[in-house]
């Protein structure tokens, strides 16, 4: 049997052995709030200030690229979602409609992206509470800084997984439900922003609009610049949708609810991005806050408006737990449908009483915890991009493959113009991923290589579709 021929059955997705079906809880509006909570995040907190760096005022031209880009995306999850309502995400719809060794490299990545996020995010959280809980109790900063800080382990890091992971054990519904609360902070936040800063905004501040020009090239302080450039680093301020796709065995109403969530919180991530995009840049010369950790608590501090710049802050590190939930949502659930297949001990697919996936919940809090608390992310932490942009490529390849192989299926959701949106989708990704810095690539080429070398000799053999072909014959 050929590499790509090994194939999961359409009806293998939705059947699993008894006690490894995940309890459906959630509706439209907990699957909406953790697209925004997962969406909305670090990105648009920090990653504005790395755009206009990039790109200068244009970044604004770059958040409507990634965003559309983005889009096209979160129409072919809508639709491949609704037809394969399972846990898994990308992961199951290429091992379904692609075949086990594409599925294995999509699989892979998705580890690579959510790792990462969830380990960035976790750090980046830490940054802020470090020095509050240093001053308040002397805690010693070398309990609270990695290694690359000259630190032994970055226990608030640690600390914020393990609150999180014990959310999701404690059940789905309980923790999307705070999930939701706590994105209302943060959609209230930016709206602040937004309000206080659009009244300084200058046309003046645009100009030169497009200093770097449109497609990267190196500039002269060795920084890779240009629209396309900010555009690549400003895609992880977007992605997030595709978490809800993993939730897809959750959902009360999958054919109703899953296109709800991935779509609405796309289109409403896209809107605030846009409106504090306009603000940001409007209101204060790019160069005053370009690569700054917190542009806009800089922003509102130079346009006086100190007491709101705190409000933002403290707001910030209050919400960005939602990331952790969502993401750390999506990579137990996938570690979940690899352990069905038979590439992970079956074992850890078992759920406890409440319908939660403890086990592996566990397992990932402490693989993410590791890489939170000892690994240096300066330099990696943009192969997360590059494992999403894998994932978006190979479920819009499996839409267009879906709709030659199988064009009378049952689609509750059908995505419009599905042969431009399909292939606007694969090549949009491709030239973010030429767009990302060189280091990048090449870093996600080496991961994918140890990968396949993990398959060959350990997944190819454990496989459960392939020992059902083989006794077959």
């Amino acid at each position: 049997m050929g590499l790509f021929d090994r194939r999961k059955p359409l009806d293998a997705s939705a059947s699993h052995a008894d006690g490894q079906r995940l309890t459906p809880t959630l509706s439209w509006p907990h699957l909406v709030a953790m697209g925004v909570g997962a969406i909305v995040g670090t990105g648009i907190l920090t990653l504005i200030g790395v755009g206009a760096d990039r790109a200068g005022p244009a970044v604004l031209i770059s958040f409507a690229i990634a965003g559309a880009i983005c889009a096209c995306a979160a129409l072919a999850y809508a639709e491949m979602a609704t037809m394969l309502p399972a846990a898994g995400s990308a992961y199951s719809y290429s091992y379904t409609v692609l075949g086990e060794l594409i599925a294995w490299v999509v699989g892979w990545s998705l580890i690579l992206e959510y790792s990462l996020v969830v380990s960035t995010v976790a750090v980046g959280w830490s940054g802020y509470a470090a020095p509050l809980l240093h001053a308040s109790t002397g805690f010693p900063m070398a309990l609270m800084q990695g290694p690359e800080l000259g630190g032994i382990v970055n226990l608030p890091a640690v600390f914020i997984i393990a609150v999180v992971a014990g959310l999701l054990i404690v059940g789905t519904r309980e923790s999307a439900t705070l999930n939701a609360i706590l994105v209302l902070v943060k959609i209230a936040t930016l709206a602040l922003f937004v309000a206080v800063a659009l009244p300084y905004f200058n046309a003046t501040n645009l100009e030169p609009f497009m200093p770097f020009g449109f497609a990267k090239s190196m500039s002269g302080d060795g920084v890779e610049r240009g629209v396309m450039a900010a555009a690549a680093i400003i895609f992880f301020a977007f992605y997030g949708f595709d978490a809800i796709s993993t939730a897809a065995e959750e959902a009360k109403k999958p054919e109703r609810d899953l296109p709800i969530g991935i779509i609405g919180s796309m289109i409403a991530c896209t809107l605030i991005y846009m409106l504090v995009a306009a603000a940001a840049v409007g209101a204060l010369p790019f160069t005053r806050f370009a690569d700054s950790p917190e542009p806009l608590a800089l922003i509102l501090r130079e346009i006086g408006q100190g007491k709101i710049a705190t409000i933002v802050a403290a707001a910030a590190v209050i919400a960005l737990p939602t990331v952790l939930l969502a993401f750390l949502f999506g990579q137990s659930r996938i570690f979940l449908v690899m352990a069905r297949d038979g590439f992970l001990p079956p074992r850890l697919a078992q759920l406890s009483r409440r319908g939660s996936p403890v086990r592996i919940t566990l397992i990932t809090a402490a693989f993410v915890s590791l890489i939170a608390g000892f690994v240096p992310l300066d330099e990696i932490a943009a192969l997360a991009n590059s494992g999403t942009l894998v994932a978006f490529i190979a479920v819009s390849t499996c839409m267009l493959v879906m709709r030659r192989r199988a064009p009378d299926m049952h689609r509750p959701f059908h995505t419009p113009a599905a042969t431009l949106v399909g292939v606007a989708a694969i090549l949009g990704c491709l030239y973010l991923f030429l767009s990302l810095p060189t280091k990048t690539q090449i870093w996600f080429f080496v991961w994918n290589a140890f990968g396949l070398v993990v398959y060959f000799l350990y997944g190819r053999a454990r496989s459960l579709v392939g020992k059902a072909e083989a006794a077959a014959k």
